[in-house]
């Protein structure tokens, strides 16, 4: 493989528009290319990248026992309409009409289709356990398509599909997957969690989530190291510490709060602290309104709020709908007189008074008692966990953490099996709901989030299983004795089944260098005259601080042993 026949299109500098690091690297590594908002072209070295992640997927799937199909990309709305997500998806499902004016849309996922597969070729308990995937471009209409492949429109995606004849065989499939994945991110040679997490427009009753660990990840995660806890910081749920002991009660009392909207302006102005506010949010949960309290220094978890409320579209109140429900103006809303129904976080009922809004322009309530002054409010667990909050489980100080959510395991059930009627003949010929799973894999996800996670200021640090090639041959003349050297280690290490690029460019040593560690290359081997002299080239592993000097006869053997033994892991 020469650099010089192959597209390869580097660049010096950051693209203006790529705002994290993997976005910025890939484009940089010529690994892709943009097309439009959220849709990308993979360039030869980029598609391989990909094309090894999705070979370690389809091998430990297929090993698990699953069975490979392709699905159609397009769907007819008949199916999303019996399941009910037709109206629920919202606008990220991409609709349109065809010359017959039957309506369609872009596959985002596929439990309808591979539903309404089973209910026509599943017949019986005998035809079970079964489960199948498939490798598949998605599309999902992104409002904010960002971050290049991390948060595209169209994906790559595995999708899995488990079916069984009980909860508890439903259970058993769950966990072959759960294990299978965690083989595929070890082979991947990743950095990764699995959490508890919210099923979300998916449903079902339980689910894991799949997360590569990176200081730039977009989830929170929560772990603790006593008892092995772990989840996503929107499905964690808050363990109140002992109420503080009570104090007088103050009286609800008007005060002027001119211009302090947040509350740690309000805190400023009157001279308390954030933890003695609580702000109320108004939020409009398909198509009412709702009022949500935190106190002032909390953030409202909306997953939380939305699952408790069954909602199936929650979003915060726009500035007229404020002063429709609540008589005032953003930034001074509170729970006192309002007809909606308001929801309290726990930790509110612990404190004896807070500052509230008055629903007036300029003016706050002191002296707030939820008991007393909002005894119709809802009280729940609405915010989320934060640093100094005691473990879930454990009551143990937890860790938080930043995650790339890459993967995700659901226990469906029967929502989608029951709506689009798939039933099978148990065993005395009754017929029964089948059990269903479903497993995703971001294939297209995988590779921003493994650079998210390895990289340097040279550029890409690939872990050896999924980089675009293994090593790169570096002759520091383009013709001549090195030249020659170059190309028959090169030949060497392909007929061990080495896979290398030759860089046979006429070009400065130095470009070579930095384009080796851009591209993320694990093994770096320069042919130089002086090395010619002494029998030995230079070997340099990815992250190492200074290269070593290796027999030329034997580097092929060498480097080949490297390759095996360094299995996923960054060299």
């Amino acid at each position: 493989m020469n650099f010089s026949r192959y597209l390869i299109p580097t660049l010096k500098e950051n693209p203006s528009d790529a705002e994290v690091v993997s976005h910025q690297l890939m484009l940089r590594a010529g690994l892709i290319r943009k097309l439009a908002g959220g849709i990308y072209t993979w360039l030869p070295m980029g598609l391989r990248v990909l094309r090894k992640v999705e070979a370690i997927v389809r091998q430990e799937m297929n090993a698990a026992g699953a069975q490979e199909l392709l699905m159609p990309g397009v769907q007819p709305a008949e199916l999303w309409r019996e399941s009910g997500r037709w109206d629920f998806y919202g606008r990220e499902l991409l609709r349109f009409v065809d010359r017959h004016d039957n309506e369609y849309c872009l596959a985002p996922t596929h439990e309808e289709v591979i539903t309404d597969l089973a209910r026509r070729e599943i017949q019986s308990y005998r035809d079970m356990p079964l489960n199948l995937y498939q490798i598949q471009t998605k599309f999902r209409d992104e409002i904010r398509p960002r971050f290049g492949v991390m948060r595209a429109r169209e994906f790559l995606m595995k999708d899995a599909y488990s079916f069984d004849a009980s909860e508890d065989a439903a259970a058993q499939s769950y966990q072959i997957m759960r294990q299978a994945y965690m083989r595929i991110f070890d082979r991947l040679g990743l950095r990764y969690g699995v959490v508890e997490a919210d099923s979300g427009s998916i449903g079902g009753s339980f689910s894991h989530e799949f997360m590569v660990l990176a200081d730039t990840g977009e989830d929170a995660i929560v772990s603790c190291p006593a008892c092995g806890y772990s989840a996503n910081l929107e499905k964690a749920p808050v363990r109140l510490a002992d109420a503080p002991a009570a104090a007088p009660k103050a009286e609800l009392q008007e005060v002027a709060t001119p211009a302090a909207h947040t509350a740690l302006q309000v805190a400023k102005f009157l001279k308390t602290k954030p933890k003695s506010i609580a702000k109320t949010m108004i939020y409009i949960a398909d198509g009412k309104a709702v009022a949500a309290m935190v106190r002032g220094d909390r953030e409202v978890n909306e997953v939380k709020l939305k699952n408790i409320l069954g909602a199936d579209v929650l979003e915060l109140a726009g500035p007229s709908a404020i002063v429709e429900v609540t008589g005032g103006p953003v930034g001074f809303s509170g729970p006192v007189g309002l007809t909606i129904p308001v929801y309290a976080d726990a930790e509110l009922a612990q404190i004896p008074w807070l500052v509230v809004g008055a629903n007036k322009a300029d003016a706050h309530y002191t002296g707030f008692n939820l008991g007393r002054d909002a005894a119709g409010a809802t009280i729940a667990d609405l915010r989320n966990l934060a640093a100094g909050d005691p473990c879930p489980s454990c009551g143990a100080p937890p860790t938080l953490a930043r995650g790339i959510e890459v993967g995700h395991i659901f226990r469906l059930g029967t929502k989608y099996s029951k709506a689009l009627g798939a039933t099978y003949l148990d065993v005395d010929g009754q017929a029964k709901t089948i059990v269903m799973g479903c497993y995703g894999i971001g294939v297209s996800r995988i590779v921003a989030a493994a650079i998210e996670q390895g990289n340097d200021e040279a550029g890409i640090v690939f872990p050896l299983a999924i980089a675009p090639v293994s090593v790169a041959v570096l002759p520091m003349r383009a013709e001549g004795p090195a030249m020659e050297a170059a190309q028959r280690l090169h030949d060497e290490l392909w007929a061990l089944g080495v896979d290398c690029l030759l860089d046979d460019r006429d070009i400065r040593p130095g470009v070579k260098f930095k384009d080796s560690d851009l591209l993320g290359v694990p093994l770096r081997v320069v042919v130089g005259p002086k090395g010619l002299e002494t029998g030995e080239v230079e070997l340099k592993k990815r992250t190492a601080p200074q290269p070593e000097m290796i027999p030329m006869a034997q580097a092929a053997t060498i480097i080949a042993k490297l390759v095996v033994d360094g299995g996923g892991q960054s060299l």
